[in-house]
């Protein structure tokens, strides 16, 4: 069995105000990017990496992350499209002879081995699945007021996050139709479930958080300390 994981660092993260792509803001004197793909690199279970990056980021991200850092698994930079499904369609689309595909965020730099380990597990069973936590916060689903129509239970609802892992053929296909008819999705899980696809939701982490405004980059040193310092 071959396993690959497309790690996508093309967005600009506009959200961050901090003039450069947030992939290279640094938690103690390394990129964001790099945490992500250290994980990836070091799992005896990943086979190669592909990560999806703007063109014009290629070469810094070569350098001074992937050269930089001797990850010998990143075998391809690949560039991202206008939207992310169509960065995920590009990562697909240079894949080989591969059975299993984890997709991550590669600004959630805290990943660990157990969510990978899992989630290529749970694809193996259950053809796709995506790691996510159940909601600290209680939920209201709204009216076009925004008047309050009902509260779902928190034991129902799955804040979903990456990686979110399948069979290759069957995400690859999926892409495929969904890039060829113009269907708008989220995600990759709602790439699948579009073609009635269900997708096993497993245990993820409250500190596999998406870094997306300062706050989180604050919240992100936080969880450094905590995993790396004591």
């Amino acid at each position: 069995m071959k396993v690959g994981a497309i790690v996508l660092a093309a967005g600009k993260g506009s959200r961050m105000k901090a003039g450069i792509n947030k992939q290279f803001l640094e938690i103690q004197e390394k990129p964001i990017l790099y945490y992500s793909l250290n994980v990836f690199e070091r799992n005896s279970n990943i086979d190669f990496i592909v990560v999806v990056c703007s063109p014009e980021e290629k070469l810094i991200i070569k350098d001074c992350i992937i050269d930089k850092y001797g990850f010998k698994k990143v075998k391809m930079l690949v560039a991202g499209g206008k939207e992310r499904k169509d960065s995920v369609f590009n990562g697909l689309k240079v894949m080989e002879g591969v059975d299993v595909v984890l997709i991550h965020d590669g600004a959630r730099p805290f990943i660990n081995n157990r969510i990978i380990d899992e989630g290529i597990e749970h694809t193996l069973k259950f053809n796709c699945c995506a790691c996510g936590v159940m909601p600290v916060d209680t939920i209201k689903v709204v009216d076009g007021e925004r008047l309050s129509k009902y509260t779902p239970k928190r034991s129902d609802l799955i804040a979903v996050q990456t990686p979110q892992c399948f069979k290759y053929d069957l995400i690859r296909e999926c892409h495929e139709k969904v890039n060829s008819q113009g269907i708008e999705v989220t995600d990759d899980t709602s790439v699948v479930e579009y073609f009635g696809n269900k997708v096993y939701l497993y245990e993820g982490s409250y500190n596999n958080i998406k870094i997306t405004t300062p706050k989180d980059m604050i919240m992100a040193k936080e969880i450094y300390k905590n995993l790396f310092t004591k």
